[in-house]
C-alpha cells in the first residue's frame, strides 16, 4: 500500500525515532573524531541540538506538519550545540520554511523541503566543505528528488534519501583526506544519516509505536540541559537527599592489575543499580564512562576495578554542594553586584571555558560571565542567549574560545535582543589575548576589531592523551601517548606527558617570544608544572614564565607563548 502524506502522526513519529537513533549512538559518533582525543563531541551535540527540537514538537498542539516543522526548527535553533548542531539545525530551517504553509506533506512537499534544508545550510557555513554532513544532505536530497519526480511515494522517497545519505557518508574519506588517513567517516554526515535513517523506519513502519521510547517531559529536560545539578536543588532539604555522593569514573576494560571478569554490561549496570540512582552506564569495547549517586563511591571505584584499570575519577559530595547552593541562591543578588568591574565599564564579556580556575582568570581580566563549556560540552543557542541576558547590558562582546562554538554564538548574537558581537576565539589562550584589546572606552565594532587583532598575538599549546592508535599527516601515534597539539596541529607525541609538554613548548619558541603561560588542569599538578617551567626555563633564560591553576578538563597542560 502506498503512502501518498504524511500527516501530524507521521510527522511527530518520525521526530521521536530520529531522536531516539541520536541518543543511542551518540558515543559511536563520538568516536569518530579525527583526533585521538578524549574530547569527541560531535554524538552528544547532535543528539542534545535534536532533543531540543524534539522537545518543542511535543510541547505543541499544532494538527499541521508546517507548524511542527517550524517548532523542530526552533527548538534545533535554541537548542544547538556545536557546528554539527548549528548546521543541524539550519538543514531543519530550510526544511520547516519549506513546509510552512502545509498541513500534509506529499512527496513532492517532502524532497523540496529536503532541498530546502541543503539550500540554507550550504548558505550558514562561511566556507562549505565538501566530505562533511553538508554532502550528505546535498546528496540525499538529489535522490529525494529523483524518486519523487519518478512517482514514489512517501516511503520510497525516505528509503532512497536515507540510502542516498549512506552512499554519501561512504565517501567522506575520498573528499577529506584527513577522514581516509584516519581510516572514520564524517561524524556530522553520519549524524544526519541516523536521523534520515529514523525518518525512514517510522515511515516505513520498521518502528512500532511501542519500540519508540517518549521521552517524558522530565527526561527530555534532562538531556536538553544536560545538567544534573541546577539551582533548582535550592528547593530541596539537604536532609533529603538520600545518596550523597555524585560519582563519575572512568574505566580502560581489560587494563589493570586487579582485573577479576570480562566486561558485561548488564551485570555492570546492575550491581551499580543497587547501590546508587541517577545512573547512566555507556560503554564500547574498550572504555565504560560511569554517572551515579551513591553513598558508596568507595563501592564503585573498587567494583570498576574488577573490569579494568580507572582512568578518571571524580567523587563529589552533594550535601556540601547543596548547602552551597542554597548559600548562593540567598546571595544571588550581592553576587551580581560583585561581577560587576571597572575593567567591563558599560559592557557584558561573554567567556566561554571550562574550569574554575580558568574561570577566574578571565573574571581578572574583565569578563562579567563564565559560560561553562568547551570542548567536551558546547553551550546551545539558548544557553548563550541567557549568559547575554544575565550580564543585563545592551552591548555585549562573546568570546567562544573553541572553533566549535562559533556557529553556535553567531546564532545566539543574531537572536538576542542587545547588540552582542563574537570575537572569534579558538582557544583560551586567544580569548585571554583577546581581553587585552578590549577598551571600555571603544564602541562595539572597534572593540570587536582591536580583539580580533589580539589573536594572533599567542600561539596555543594544549597537552592531552591519545585514545587510540592511528596516524595522522603521516604522525604514528600510539594509545595513551601524551600529545603536543599546537594551533590545531599535533606536533609532538611521547609516552611521558612532561616530556611532551616540554617538546611542545620547544615548537612553539621562536626568537620573538617573551611569555610563557601554563595553566595545569584536573589532570595535571602543581608540581610537574614547575618542572616544565624549569625546563623551558633552560630554553630561554629571558622567557618570563606564568603558572595557573586551571582545573581544565580534558588538557592537563594548556600553554602559550606569546
Amino acid at each position: 500500500m502506498k503512502v501518498e502524506k504524511i500527516t501530524e502522526t507521521e510527522f511527530r513519529k518520525m521526530i521521536l525515532t530520529s531522536s531516539d537513533r541520536l541518543n543511542k549512538n551518540a558515543e559511536f559518533i563520538n568516536s569518530l573524531n579525527v583526533f585521538p582525543v578524549p574530547d569527541g563531541d560531535t554524538g552528544t551535540n547532535m543528539s542534545l541540538s535534536f532533543a531540543s527540537g524534539s522537545k518543542y514538537v511535543s510541547e505543541s498542539t499544532s494538527a499541521s506538519v508546517g507548524d511542527l516543522a517550524q517548532a523542530l526548527a526552533k527548538g534545533l535553533l535554541m537548542g544547538a550545540r556545536g557546528n554539527s548542531g548549528v548546521i543541524l539545525s539550519q538543514v531543519f530551517r530550510g526544511f520547516a520554511k519549506s513546509v510552512s504553509n502545509k498541513k500534509e506533506l506529499t512527496p513532492q512537499d517532502l524532497a523540496q523541503a529536503l532541498q530546502g534544508g541543503v539550500e540554507t545550510a550550504y548558505k550558514a557555513v562561511m566556507k562549505p566543505q565538501e566530505g562533511t554532513i553538508l554532502t550528505v544532505a546535498r546528496k540525499s536530497a538529489e535522490a529525494a528528488k529523483k524518486v519523487a519526480k519518478d512517482g514514489g511515494d512517501i516511503v520510497a522517497v525516505m528509503k532512497d534519501t536515507y540510502e542516498a545519505a549512506e552512499a554519501a557518508l561512504k565517501t567522506t574519506p575520498d573528499l577529506l583526506p584527513v577522514l581516509k588517513e584516519v581510516g572514520v567517516v564524517d561524524s556530522g554526515g553520519q549524524g544526519l544519516t541516523f536521523v534520515y535513517q529514523g525518518f525512514y523506519d517510522a515511515l516505513s513502519g520498521n518502528v512500532r509505536d511501542d519500540e519508540v521510547h517518549k521521552p517524558s517531559p522530565v527526561e527530555m529536560d534532562e538531556m536538553v540541559n544536560a545538567e544534573h545539578h541546577k539551582s533548582a536543588q535550592g528547593k530541596l532539604n539537604t536532609e533529603d537527599i538520600k545518596y550523597g555522593y555524585c560519582t563519575e569514573i572512568m574505566v580502560r576494560l581489560g587494563a589493570g592489575r586487579l582485573v577479576e571478569k570480562k566486561f558485561d554490561y548488564d551485570e555492570f549496570r546492575g550491581y551499580l543499580a543497587e547501590i546508587g540512582d541517577s545512573l547512566l552506564v555507556i560503554a564500547d569495547d574498550e572504555v565504560v564512562k560511569v554517572h551515579v549517586h551513591t553513598e558508596h563511591p568507595g563501592m564503585v571505584l573498587s567494583y570498576g576495578q574488577k573490569f579494568g584499570s580507572l582512568i578518571k575519577v571524580k567523587v563529589d559530595n552533594m550535601r556540601l554542594q547543596h548547602e552551597t547552593i542554597l548559600e548562593k541562591d540567598e546571595e544571588e543578588e550581592r553576587e551580581e553586584e560583585i561581577s560587576k568591574n571597572e575593567i567591563s565599564g558599560d559592557y557584558g564579556i561573554i567567556a566561554i571555558a571550562s574550569g574554575e580556575g580558568v574561570a577566574e582568570i578571565f573574571k581578572n581580566l574583565g569578563a562579567t560571565y563564565v559560560l561553562s563549556g568547551g570542548q567536551t560540552m558546547n553551550p546551545s543557542t539558548q544557553d548563550i542567549v541567557d549568559a547575554i541576558s544575565k550580564t543585563k547590558k545592551d552591548k555585549v562582546i562573546i568570546l567562544p574560545n573553541n572553533k566549535n562554538i562559533f556557529l553556535a554564538a553567531d546564532q545566539a548574537a543574531e537572536v538576542c535582543d542587545v547588540d552582542a558581537v563574537v570575537v572569534p576565539s579558538k582557544t583560551i589562550a586567544q580569548g585571554m589575548a583577546a581581553m587585552l584589546g578590549f577598551s571600555k572606552d571603544a564602541d562595539l565594532e572597534e572593540n570587536k576589531e582591536a580583539m580580533t587583532d589580539e589573536l594572533d598575538t599567542v600561539i596555543s599549546g594544549q597537552v592531552t592523551i591519545a585514545v587510540r592508535d592511528t596516524t595522522i599527516e603521516g604522525r604514528e601515534i600510539k594509545k595513551d601517548d601524551y600529545m603536543g597539539i599546537v594551533d590545531g596541529n599535533i606536533v609532538v607525541t611521547n609516552p611521558d606527558r612532561k616530556e611532551a609538554a616540554i617538546e611542545m613548548v620547544k615548537a612553539m619558541l621562536d626568537e620573538d617570544s617573551e611569555v610563557v603561560t601554563i595553566i595545569y588542569g584536573e589532570d595535571g599538578n602543581k608540581e610537574e608544572a614547575e618542572a616544565i617551567e624549569t625546563a623551558v626555563s633552560e630554553l630561554d633564560e629571558d622567557l618570563e614564565i606564568e603558572i595557573h591553576e586551571g582545573n581544565q578538563p580534558v588538557y592537563p597542560y594548556l600553554i602559550s607563548v606569546e
